[in-house]
Parts: C-alpha cells; structure tokens; sequence
C-alpha cells in the first residue's frame, strides 16, 4: 500500500523547511531508511528518510520549494503499484532573482538599493509542488549578500574555495552542493588560506587552543569599511527564541562549585585504555552525571504548556555545539540508561553531522534539559538562557586551580561552577539548590558514574 512521506517538524517552532535536494530520481528503488531528501529548516539541513520500501512513485515537490511541516512531499508505492487519488498539486510559477556572474567575484561592499539588482535578469519557471507549498522568496540579494546553504559552505572550507568566486545556481543566487562540486571540478574558485582550526569541544583534550589571529590592519593605513552582514536563518531563530524566553519565562539562578580532581583522575585512567579516538571528555562525565540527577528531580525534566506540567519520562539531553552560524542543540537519548562511552561516541558523531550541515532529525529532536558547557574556553561561570518548552538548563564552566580550605588549611583545588538555569513557574529555588546538590554526588565521586 502507498505511503505518504511529509515534511517532518523537527523542533517545536519549527513551521516550515525547504526541500534542497532530491536524493532518489522517480521511479527508483527505496529501502526503508534510506534517505530520500535533505531539507534545511532555520538550524541545520537535514536527511529525511523513507519509512518504507518500495518505490519512489512521485515527487510531489520540486528543489528550492519551501514546504509547511506536515504537508506530503513525496510518494512511496509497492512495485507496479497504480496509485490514486493522489494529493492535488497545482502549478505555481517562481520567479528567481539570479544576479550577474561578475558579482560574485566583487568585492562585498554595501550598494544603494536602487542598484542592487541593476543588470539582473528575471527567469520563470514552473514547479508542481502541492497546493499548500508556497515558492521561495523572489527578492534578489544585494551583492554583498552571499547565499550560501550550510551543506555548501561545509563543503567549501573543507575544500578551501573561495566562495566569493563561486556562480550560485539555487533559488535567487543561492550557493548549493552542486556549485561548490562544480567550481571543484573546473577549478574555477581560487584556494582559500586554510585557517588554522580550533580542537573539537567535545574532544578529551580540554581546552581550546586559540590560534594567535594574523594582523589585519595597521595603525597608519585607511580604517577598514564597514561590514553588512546578512543575518542567517540559524542566527535569526535563536534570536528570536531567546527574545522570547527572557521575557515570557521567569529565570532564577542557582550556581554551585565542585571539586573536580576526582572526576580528572578517573577520566585519565579510564582514557588510558581507549583508543584516541574513543577517549571520553569532561562533558561526557557531566551529561551522565546530570541525567541520572535528574531521575530524582522530575520538576526538571519537565515542559511547561498552557495547560499542563510535563514531566518526561525519558531524560534526554541537549548539548549546545558552536557552528560558524550560531548554536545548534543534538540530543543524546535516554542518557541516563547510556554507559559513558556510548554517550562520548553519540555525542562526538552528532556534532560532527551538525558542524557539515548532515544532522538527522533524531541528533536534533526530543531534548527534555540541555547543557551549555564553555570550560574549553577558560569561562569561570556564566549563566544560559532556558531553551524553550525545557524547564531547565545547566551552563558549565572550566574546571580551574583555585585555592580552597582543607582541614583548615589552605591548598591548591580543581573547582568547576556551574549554573542552573530555571522556570519559576514549573520549580523554585529550594528544589533548584538541592538538585546542584545531588549533583554533586557524582561529579565529586564519579566511580557512580560507571556503576
């Protein structure tokens, strides 16, 4: 029997996605799992997958096409399977705004609007999406404006182009996969200067080493120009959330500080044992250890609705990943129920899928309590914003010599500060200070951690 296959909702706020690519042609053989299309929502792009075999009987929408959540994308039938009553499509004519070849190889400087779109040419096409489907935007970007999708721009610095010199084909000049392998092929865009990278958050070498900046100017020579910026659609939807969060949710703030040597020598024992590639680091300790917390602490593993108090009963754990964009939050499932090396391997495979714009919508859905963790970066202490329906957040800074008082007597500590961040309307400061008490249980004695 034929099945439908929608746009899926990947995140509560989520309205609408655009479909970027097609993965099987019509008429080819679908594996249950296998990955029809990428669609980019406001975080990231991301697979969606069959969930069923059989073939690929009909598109129902074409690339470029922006798709409300929920609305069929796409047909999949049995072999030699006649399929009727198929959802109405009309046809719906877009017009894209493709700018001259030579501006892309401009320099971005800011232009009036009356000669931004100077010279540009107006092309139609027509599209066969479903009725509820709605074309993509027709104004063309200024010059300075590069488009680019996150695929593409993953693509590009790994294989240093420059995308300046690169002809976007996607909806109004949109930079694409195919772009950046065909400016591969032919050799069009000239090599960027590979910049030297930061060490992975999540990997168990602790902090980030900093690379020293290159000197971009210098006393005596003209001030550089201003910069205008587009705003991406990542940037633009954590904005518009944390808006939203400060001012309809009550924060309060609870910070506690935790004696993290032993937490440091277990994990450079148990690090001896693995594989470089395996090696668990401090953050990996931290979910376990604030999952397992939150068994006892329901308030804070909870959703606020207009109606009603959801206490989950899977405990799943979002961690913030810096992207060149912004924050994206993956979603290490049932961390509580997970041993430690299995919670280190999910979340370093997760955010690498999230960093090349290849998230699936399980590494991004579900998050019942996340953590925002900038020790890596020498942050003493800070405090997050809570992310919204979540009841909580926990931000976590590094863990730093300090002088502490043992016995009466003064000696050199490892101390960790963390802040828990939550709604006064689903928990209060009492319940919020016993739990970074419990927490302390097995941060300070994290042996807890691997029984």
């Amino acid at each position: 029997m034929a099945e439908l296959v929608a746009m899926p909702k990947l995140g509560f706020d989520m309205a609408e996605g655009t479909l970027v690519r097609w993965v099987i042609a019509e008429g080819g053989e679908v594996a249950k799992g296998a990955v029809l299309a990428e669609i980019e929502t406001d975080k990231a792009t991301v697979e969606v997958e069959s969930s069923a075999a059989g073939i690929l009987y009909r598109r129902l929408v074409e690339e470029g096409a922006v798709v409300p959540v929920g609305t069929a994308i796409a047909v999949i039938a049995a072999p030699g399977e006649e399929v009727k009553d198929l959802p109405e499509s009309g046809a719906v004519t877009e017009k894209v705004e493709k700018p001259p070849a030579k501006a892309a190889k401009q320099k971005a400087e800011p232009s009036p609007a009356k000669e931004s779109t100077a010279g540009e040419k107006t092309e139609e096409k027509t599209l066969k999406p479903t009725a509820a489907v709605k074309p993509v935007e027709t104004a063309a970007p200024a010059d300075e404006m590069l488009r680019v999708s996150p695929l593409a721009r993953r693509m590009a610095l790994e294989n240093k182009i420059n995308l300046q010199q690169v002809v976007g084909t996607g909806p109004a000049g949109r930079i694409t996969r195919k772009d950046v392998e065909k400016a591969l092929q032919t050799g069009t865009a000239a090599a960027v200067p590979a910049e030297a990278g930061l060490t992975d958050a999540a990997a168990p070498t602790g902090k980030l080493q900093v690379p020293v900046p290159a000197v971009s100017w210098t006393p005596g020579t003209p001030v550089p120009a201003d910069e205008h910026v587009p705003v991406e659609k990542l940037r633009a939807i954590i904005g518009k959330r944390m808006i939203e969060s400060k001012q309809q949710v009550p924060h309060f703030y609870v910070t506690s500080a935790y004696n993290m040597a032993p937490l440091l020598d277990l994990r450079k024992q148990v690090n001896v044992n693995l594989p470089e590639d395996a090696r668990l680091s401090v953050n990996d300790f931290i979910i376990k250890a604030v999952a397992l917390t939150l068994r006892q602490f329901p308030n804070l593993n909870a959703s606020l609705t207009e109606k009603e108090i959801i206490r989950h009963g899977h405990i799943n754990i979002g961690v913030a990943v810096a992207l060149d964009s912004g924050l994206m939050t993956v979603v290490c499932q049932d961390a509580d129920q997970k041993p430690l090396r299995l919670i280190g391997q999910e979340v370093r495979e997760m955010a690498t899928r999230a960093r090349s714009g290849k998230v699936r919508p399980d590494d991004i859905e579900g998050s019942t309590f996340s953590i925002s963790n900038l020790g890596m970066y020498d942050v003493e202490h800070f405090v997050a914003i809570i992310n919204p329906p979540e009841a909580a957040i926990l931000a976590v800074g590094s863990a730093q010599s300090v002088p502490v008082v043992v016995d009466g007597e003064v000696k050199v500590g490892m101390q960790m500060k963390a802040t828990l961040s939550a709604d006064h309307r689903v928990t209060d400061g009492a319940e919020g200070a016993k739990f970074m008490q419990a927490l302390a249980e097995f941060i300070e004695n994290p042996l807890r951690l691997l029984l």
